[in-house]
């Protein structure tokens, strides 16, 4: 598990967060290129992050005045990428080593028609997975397993 420093005002977020929505939050991450907040909460808390018809995040978005999106921590490295992108489906996760000692690569797969949500518009999902998981779990990269090539009938 990765050691992860949170700034001052990121921990100032984070207390903003739990008052806020009553959730707990045990990470943030300001996603600059995306004008988002990325809150990591406590397992379980996901319902009082959302709140009633999204009445809590939403309350948190207009507050921090950017976007906010949670993600549930889970101690399982595969299942807290699979909670990275709900709500797609993913398959199945495989691991390899990283180039740098230590480090993962971990390979999500997808149902076909799930490809352009996980990846999300500008590759804003996947890169939420990139950024949290490195700090969660010293993975090193989150890939889509390539698409199969569509072999020409035979004529």
């Amino acid at each position: 598990m990765s050691e992860i420093t949170i700034s001052e005002e990121n921990m100032r977020m984070i207390a903003q967060f739990g008052n806020l929505t009553g959730a707990g939050a045990r990470d943030c991450v300001v996603d600059e290129m995306f004008g988002r907040i990325l809150f990591v909460i406590n397992p379980g808390d996901m319902g009082l992050a959302i709140g009633r018809k999204g009445a809590s995040i939403k309350k948190a978005s207009d507050a921090f005045g950017k976007k906010v999106e949670v993600v549930e921590y889970n101690p399982d490295k595969v299942q807290f990428i699979r909670n990275c992108f709900l709500p797609v489906i993913i398959q199945t996760v495989t691991f390899e080593p990283g180039e740098d000692e230590g480090t993962e690569i971990a390979t999500i797969d997808v149902q076909p028609q799930d490809r352009g949500l996980a990846i999300g518009k500008e590759g804003k999902n996947i890169i939420k997975a990139k950024i949290l998981s490195r700090r969660h779990f010293n993975i090193a990269n989150v890939e889509l397993t390539p698409q199969e090539e569509e072999t020409p009938a035979a004529e």
